[in-house]
């Protein structure tokens, strides 16, 4: 009976050195909050140096081992340095999640149908491509750049990057920009997994659909608000970061220790189409 699969070392994640970039909240947090409950030792990163201590604050509180680092995803330097003192502290680098993110506006749609102007194609900014760009896309390739050497040094590891429905769908309620800004995101997950494969590093997405977090000023928390994205998703409610707790840990764990260059879609059924 030794060869018996039993859920506990499936799943197993105890003593990882795990790495949450955008941690201070939302998406991030919800990854550090299961990784840690189930006993790794997480270094949260975020930039807003004070919601990254509550949050830390919020995790010690229930036991958990959690360290807080200060970085800019689009400063490599920092994001280097925070790296680094993770790998320090804990002897390795087991797990890093790509998180951070930011929203770029609504869509040309509203909620009710009638097309909004201010987010027509000839009105969207440059200057706020640009900064969609530097964070959603620039930012998670810094990031997994920045654990590509120190991975490959130990001799393997884990890169999920936080990807979203929209790298494989079009939007009409989300910004064109947010769309642009996402979509290079499952090639650079497809490209990494395949260049890192022969020094065991796993590089491995989660694309949700729309989660109630602090993002976009937190429009979604307004039930009138999530209304017509209720509507447009099959199990009509959308998600909170728990829904995403599940995938987080089968990535992070031997469970999916031969899955490589893929994104799990964690979306209510979004992508299906509408149903009744």
């Amino acid at each position: 009976m030794n060869d018996m699969v039993k859920i506990e070392d499936l799943f197993h994640v105890r003593g990882l050195s795990v790495l949450v970039t955008g941690a201070a909240s939302g998406i991030g947090f919800g990854y550090a909050q299961a990784l840690a409950a189930n006993g790794a030792h997480v270094t949260l990163v975020d930039v807003d140096a004070a919601a990254l201590e509550d949050a830390v604050a919020r995790l010690r509180a229930c036991g958990a081992h959690a360290c807080p680092v200060v970085a800019d995803i689009t400063r490599p330097d920092t994001l280097q340095a925070a790296m680094a003192a993770a790998t320090t502290r804990e002897g390795r680098l087991d797990v890093v999640f790509a998180n951070a993110g930011i929203s770029a506006g609504p869509g040309f749609l509203r909620g009710d149908g009638s097309r909004n102007p201010d987010a027509a194609l000839e009105s969207l900014s440059g200057e706020r491509l640009q900064q969609a760009l530097q964070v959603n896309l620039t930012g998670a390739f810094n990031t997994v750049q920045a654990a590509t050497p120190v991975m490959k040094r130990q001799g393997g590891g884990r890169i999920i990057v936080t990807s979203t429905v929209s790298t494989v769908k079009t939007e009409t309620l989300v910004s064109t920009l947010y769309v642009l800004s996402k979509a290079g995101l499952l090639q650079l997950i497809r490209q990494a997994a395949l260049e890192l494969a022969r020094y065991g590093i796993l590089v491995n997405g989660i694309a949700p659909g729309p989660v109630i977090t602090n993002i976009g000023g937190g429009r979604l928390r307004d039930a009138t608000a999530r209304v017509p994205f209720e509507r447009a998703t099959p199990l009509k409610r959308l998600a909170q970061p728990a829904d995403l707790y599940g995938v987080a840990l089968f990535l992070a764990s031997p469970a999916s220790s031969y899955i490589t260059g893929t994104q799990i879609t964690v979306d209510g059924g979004l992508c299906l189409g509408t149903a009744d």
